[in-house]
């Protein structure tokens, strides 16, 4: 029973995040916006790449910092048994 109430849990957690996720896709600049779309197609294409190239090393550190607390959770846990 209390694994059905943890798993309804997060997903309330995982819905009130997505819905208060949703007003920030309407702060798109519109002067960017314009300006990238009468870039020609390969200058669209590399501003995508360079998107996806800046998004990856803050994902990196996050998940390397999310591993290190679950590995010093683990840990931690085996040392109190």
């Amino acid at each position: 029973m209390r694994f059905v109430f943890e798993k309804i849990r997060i997903l309330v957690l995982v819905l009130l995040v997505c819905v208060c996720t949703v007003p920030a896709l309407a702060q798109g600049c519109a002067m960017c916006n314009a300006n990238a779309r009468s870039t020609p197609k390969e200058g669209q294409q590399a501003l995508n790449r360079a998107v996806l190239v800046l998004l990856i090393p803050p994902v990196g550190f996050m998940l390397v910092g999310v591993g290190l607390a679950f590995r010093y959770g683990k840990k931690r846990d085996r040392e109190q048994d």
